[in-house]
């Protein structure tokens, strides 16, 4: 039996049954029903937000540094590493993407901002990989130690006037944006609030119209992991040493190296997720900029399973509630109600009458009961809870899911060569 054979099958482990997996197909039908659903909202409540230009493409906005996040999470932890230090290394990005924008034109700036976060990423895998330190431990010192670094970096820089934020880029200093011609025309339809259709208009021209390119490498780069991670020895190499260390050092693979590959370019994706944050997001660097999504990102990572396309799906969603909580939150978050309550009790009666879960099913069905009693009470969300809604949705949907994931199974485990 071949090496990438042997590779093959410690990659495989115990894992999910093949059906649980979200192919293609399934996240076509996933997102075909969510828009059915959305419209169905849209034309219950009135809500227009829930599906217009403005709100896809905030929610897009929100998700690429989410997504970035959770994909530099995903390298990581297929390595056997985990990576707690998202935020920190998302940090350095946002501060050097500007920096390096502001110094030598955007591109460069992109790249600089890459190479901050996967400094980051060499820290930890310096701490974690060569000196053993536990993963967590080191995640979290470099979350501490990137605030503090990048304020020092602005100070001397910019002087103590542009200690926490960095003068605003130009114009030319931004990454482009693009549309795809002719997808404007669809504004006509928009306007016209037929049921799907105009809210498939609104969603088009939210993903299609005026698009950092920026947006298009991180999606790009989701497709790429998945090529790369499951479709090359490169990739296999990477997994199985998160899957089963010794077995792969058994075959002669160098362990410490693919760690180190796999983390360092987890602290780039994240360095790309704050670029995103200081250059497409905004126009300028700012302390306290990444605002947790290190920490979301990880959370859509668990969502999607430790795969490309659930991480997408998980960035998704949370990027969505994040956007509506900061348009118009209350409003199109009430009409959302609907919409949530039907899913979780779908769910509660899965879970209860197909695959006898009742402890997940039991508290899906109580979230559901609560969604409705919560839209017939009130005619607006309360504020606090507006805000809230990102991390509570995080926290549910984690919660439900918990059952069907299963991480790589050496991750977080120290390993050392011949042990």
């Amino acid at each position: 039996m071949s090496t990438d054979a042997i590779l093959s099958e410690v990659t495989a482990g115990p894992a999910a049954p093949r059906k649980r997996r979200l192919s293609t197909a399934r996240i076509l039908l996933i997102v075909a029903g969510v828009l059915i659903g959305l419209s169905l909202v849209h034309l219950l409540t009135g809500a227009d937000d829930v599906t217009s230009q403005g709100a896809i493409q905030a929610a897009l906005q929100a998700a690429v540094p989410i997504g970035l996040a959770g994909l530099g999470g995903l390298w990581a932890e297929r390595a056997g590493v985990v990576n707690i230090g998202l935020e920190g290394q998302m940090i350095l990005g946002t501060w050097f993407g500007a920096w390096g924008s502001l110094q030598f034109g955007p591109w460069i700036g992109l790249l600089v901002g890459i190479a901050g976060g996967a400094i980051g990423g060499l820290l930890h895998a310096l701490a974690t990989v060569t000196f053993g330190v536990d993963h967590i431990i080191s995640g979290v010192a470099i979350t501490l130690l990137a605030p503090g670094v990048t304020r020092y970096l602005s100070f001397i820089t910019w002087g103590s006037a542009g200690a926490t934020q960095s003068p605003a880029l130009q114009p030319d200093q931004t990454i482009p944006r693009v549309s795809v011609p002719g997808i404007d025309h669809l504004a006509g339809l928009e306007k016209h609030h037929w049921f799907l259709i105009s809210d498939l208009a609104g969603v088009l021209r939210g993903l299609l119209v005026d698009v950092s390119l920026v947006t298009v490498l991180a999606v790009l780069l989701i497709i790429g992991t998945w090529l790369v991670l499951w479709r090359t020895g490169f990739g296999l190499r990477v997994r199985s040493v998160g899957e089963d260390p010794q077995a792969a050092e058994s075959l002669g693979i160098n362990v410490y190296k693919y760690k180190y590959y796999g983390v360092v370019i987890s602290g780039a994706m994240a360095g790309l997720g704050g670029v995103y944050l200081a250059t497409v997001s905004s126009v300028i660097f700012r302390e306290g900029q990444t605002g947790g999504r290190g920490y979301i990102g990880l959370a859509a990572m668990i969502f999607g399973n430790w795969r490309p396309g659930g991480l997408a799906l998980g960035a998704s969603l949370f990027g969505y509630t994040d956007a509506l909580q900061l348009r118009r939150g209350s409003e199109s978050l009430h009409a959302l109600l609907i919409l949530v309550g039907l899913l979780l009790l779908a769910l509660a009666a899965w879970e209860i009458l197909r695959r006898r879960n009742y402890i997940v099913g039991g508290a899906a069905g109580v979230l559901g009961i609560a969604a409705y009693v919560l839209f017939f009470t009130v005619d607006t969300i309360p504020t606090a809870l507006v805000q809230a809604a990102p991390y509570i949705t995080v926290l549910v949907v984690l919660a439900l899911a918990a059952q069907r994931l299963r991480m790589p199974a050496a991750d977080g485990k120290p390993y050392r060569r011949g042990g």
